[in-house]
């Protein structure tokens, strides 16, 4: 015996809703929304924080004799006339005006940036 047209629309709609909610349940997609803000911004420096997210991140387009823009990142003295260059956090944090970097990928965390600028605040050491 079939359903009723009323029931089956019920049901259909239901069955959507339930999907839908599903599917939006899992909105947070990066470890600082899921896990909370535990970003250590004392004590940053350049070879265990700041180098490797700029590795990871800025090296493959920003080292060389054909580094993009003319900007190279590869060691401190490089990333430290860049960020003397006045462009670099603007560039990092996407604001207006400046050039959004990465620009092919995601941009850095709100946490690699705090710890970029606590490093520029402690005066860019290189340790």
């Amino acid at each position: 015996m079939a359903l009723p047209t009323t029931k089956r629309l019920l049901i259909s709609i239901s069955f959507l809703a339930l999907m839908s909610l599903s599917l939006n349940s899992c909105y947070k997609d990066n470890e600082e929304d899921l896990y909370g803000n535990n970003c250590q911004t004392s004590n940053v420096s350049f070879s265990a924080t700041i180098q490797p997210v700029l590795n990871a991140n800025c090296v493959s387009c920003h080292s060389g004799a054909g580094a993009s823009a003319g900007i190279r990142l590869s060691n401190h003295s490089e990333v430290s006339a860049a960020i003397d260059g006045g462009r670099f956090i603007g560039a990092i944090k996407h604001q207006g005006g400046f050039s959004a970097m990465p620009p092919s990928g995601p941009k850095l965390t709100t946490c690699q940036i705090s710890q970029i600028e606590a490093w520029v605040a402690q005066g860019k050491p290189n340790n």
